[in-house]
């Protein structure tokens, strides 16, 4: 009986260790691999205070807007309807973040090409822009409801301008 489990014991250790050998080299295997990538997000209290200088800007601009905040992949991380802001601000305002995270222009410049309009969820009107870091886009800010999609897209500027240099 004890040669026997001797043997098992071994026969179980040597399993153990050729299983942890092969699991440490898979593992370095996926550390290497292209497969498994990393992603930069915009953290909830960034957007918060985007959306906060977005907000107190046009306060002081007397305009009344919504700004809507996406992540990387266009799904709403943020939405902050001002007072008496219209109910289309809201929708515009994401869809502007949408297309500015999407093509990782501001929605102004992309407005001259009008083949994007058939892309759904887009919105070709100023007032989104893209969050990037090292020149990638993470993020998209849009804001509706002024009068002009320029007034819009300075809001939107006033936002980003609150995060940069925090990263």
């Amino acid at each position: 009986m004890k040669i026997r489990t001797r043997l098992v014991a071994g026969a179980v250790a040597a399993i153990a260790l050729t299983s942890g050998l092969a699991t440490t080299q898979v593992a370095r295997a996926a550390a290497a691999d292209p497969a498994v990538v990393e992603t930069k997000v915009l953290s909830a209290d960034a957007a918060l205070k985007i959306a906060d200088a977005v907000q107190k800007e046009a306060a002081k601009q007397k305009q009344r807007v919504t700004v809507a905040i996406v992540d990387r992949s266009g799904a709403t991380r943020l939405i902050l309807k001002g007072d008496g802001a219209g109910p289309q601000t809201e929708e515009s305002a994401r869809r502007k973040a949408f297309t500015a995270v999407s093509f990782g222009q501001a929605t102004s410049a992309l407005s001259k090409n009008q083949a994007l309009a058939a892309i759904p969820g887009t919105l070709l009107l100023g007032g989104g822009i893209p969050v990037a870091v090292d020149g990638a886009p993470i993020a998209g800010i849009g804001v509706g409801g002024a009068p002009s999609g320029d007034i819009d897209e300075a809001l939107a500027q006033a936002g980003l301008k609150a995060v940069q240099g925090l990263g």
